[in-house]
């Protein structure tokens, strides 16, 4: 008789490998660690700005499209007479007209001594590119010259002391609000002053931000806004007196 040999209900048997693909483990998300809490900031910050400058450089791009024909040049600046703030008190130079700034390339820049960031930067800013300038080529005419917008609290001497902390070379100049009114419409500035601004107010005025540089046959030549820097303006300034010396 033939014998089966069989194993035992208690006798282990070898395992059989699972049909089913093993499991991926998954990934442990760490704590929003103080590293990752600055490398956030830094990069919102570094946003932020960006967004800023191209908003600014936009909106410079849109005004002087506005400000351009089809061809030729823009006409920007024309006739006026205003109170010349930086001249002695006795000189016969206390008008100032469109005429002065014949001979002479000009950085002519509206604004109010009241203002209490954009103006003290813009006005830094022509005073390095004046410095810088005048380093290269110490026989430039150059001629930053100061306008208010705001006539109602500029008076002469507010404005005299206010440019003095500018560079030396600085023309400041005011007129009535008429003549305001009218020298801003030559350059196509904006400005926000009412014709009966109290001259004890405390109140801001909303203006254009250019520096127009004016050649020296009193013609527009460019509109740097507030996105320009001191170096681009100095490369550009050098280039526009080469080509005009041809």
């Amino acid at each position: 008789m033939k014998r089966h040999v069989g194993t035992s209900p208690g006798s282990s048997q070898p395992s059989r490998p699972s049909s089913e693909p093993p499991r991926p483990q998954r990934n442990v998300i760490g704590a929003f660690t103080p590293t990752s809490a600055a490398l956030f900031i830094v990069v919102g910050v570094g946003l932020f700005w960006y967004f800023r400058n191209e908003k600014a450089k936009l909106l410079e791009q849109r005004e002087q499209e506005r400000t351009s024909k089809s061809y030729g040049r823009p006409h920007v600046g024309g006739p006026f007479s205003l109170v010349n703030c930086t001249a002695p008190p006795s000189s016969s130079e206390q008008r100032f007209t469109h005429e002065d700034l014949l001979g002479k390339w000009s950085l002519v820049y509206f604004g109010f001594t009241n203002c209490p960031d954009i103006c003290p930067a813009e006005l830094d800013k022509v005073t390095a590119v004046v410095n810088e300038l005048r380093d290269s080529n110490p026989n430039l005419p150059l001629l930053p010259v100061f306008i208010s917008v705001d006539p109602a609290r500029d008076t002469p001497s507010t404005i005299r002391t206010y440019l003095s902390d500018f560079h030396p070379s600085f023309v400041g100049l005011v007129g009535d609000h008429q003549q305001t009114k009218s020298v801003c419409k030559a350059y196509r500035v904006y400005f926000s002053t009412p014709p009966d601004a109290d001259p004890k107010g405390d109140y801001l005025v909303d203006h254009s931000i250019f520096v127009y540089l004016m050649d020296p046959e009193g013609r527009f030549v460019e509109a740097f806004g507030q996105a320009a820097d001191k170096d681009e303006m100095v490369e550009k300034i050098s280039q526009f007196v080469v080509e005009w010396s041809r």
